[in-house]
């Protein structure tokens, strides 16, 4: 039951989210990962905003997921259902249901909001936080449409901690499938340099040609590196 997860007769120990390290608090990690990065327990809190006298909103969310299952069945809630919850009332319950309507319209309306690359600093954005840590070469690509939005992000290779192995017919296979006008080729050294390697050039040059007899284009190659990049593009390198 709700009210045995969240009411207590006795005070006890707690973790508030002002008590969690800064790094793993659920607004911050938002504004520095993204908001893919958080489970459907950290967006309920962030649009829940506080919690109670007896529960924390990260405990608030997991009661009100507990009682729906998941964020599709509580889109069908109504208001009354969730304003009944202790601790949510018609504030939260409004603004709940109107984050949750938000997406199901986006949803329904058949429209994908795609990133879209302007410059390199675009693309390295969209993946440096996430490969800036690895501890093995990881080789991806990005697959753009005309207009140079992103239509899906690829995992081509995972290599050793110095190299990885990339094969043209590997790159371009679902780049031909999902109909990609362009790619832009990513990969991360993981000693955090982003200096490119005699093979990165290699590889990079190898790729480039493939793109060219095939007619996809390669727009750059990025090195992911400790929080910086290098862009072969930028460096005339391709």
């Amino acid at each position: 039951m709700l009210e045995d997860f969240i009411t207590l007769d006795t005070p006890a120990y707690r973790v508030t989210i002002k008590d969690m390290p800064l790094e793993t608090r659920p607004r911050e990690r938002l504004l520095r990962e993204g908001a893919g990065a958080l489970t459907d327990m950290e967006l309920l809190a962030i649009l829940l905003r506080t919690g109670t006298a007896t529960a924390s909103a990260m405990e608030l969310a997991a009661a009100i997921l507990g009682r729906f299952g998941s964020l599709r069945a509580l889109v069908s809630a109504s208001a009354e259902e969730l304003s009944d919850l202790k601790g949510v009332g018609p504030a939260k319950a409004a603004l709940l249901q109107a984050a949750l309507e938000i997406g199901r319209r986006i949803a329904g309306s058949g429209e994908e909001v795609r990133p879209v690359i302007r410059s390199p600093e675009d693309a390295a954005g969209l993946v440096m936080e996430e490969m800036r840590h690895l501890d093995r070469e990881h080789f991806r690509a990005l697959l753009l449409n005309t207009k140079n939005q992103v239509i899906a992000r690829e995992v081509i290779s995972i290599g050793t901690l110095n190299s990885s192995t990339v094969h043209p017919r590997e790159l371009f296979k679902n780049a031909i499938k999902r109909n990609a006008a362009a790619v832009i080729l990513i990969h991360n050294h993981p000693s955090g340099d982003p200096a490119p390697s005699s093979e990165d050039l290699a590889v990079t040059g190898r790729l480039v040609e493939a793109g060219r007899i095939i007619g996809i284009e390669v727009l750059d190659h990025l090195i992911i590196g400790d929080n910086r990049f290098v862009s072969f593009k930028a460096k005339g390198l391709l």
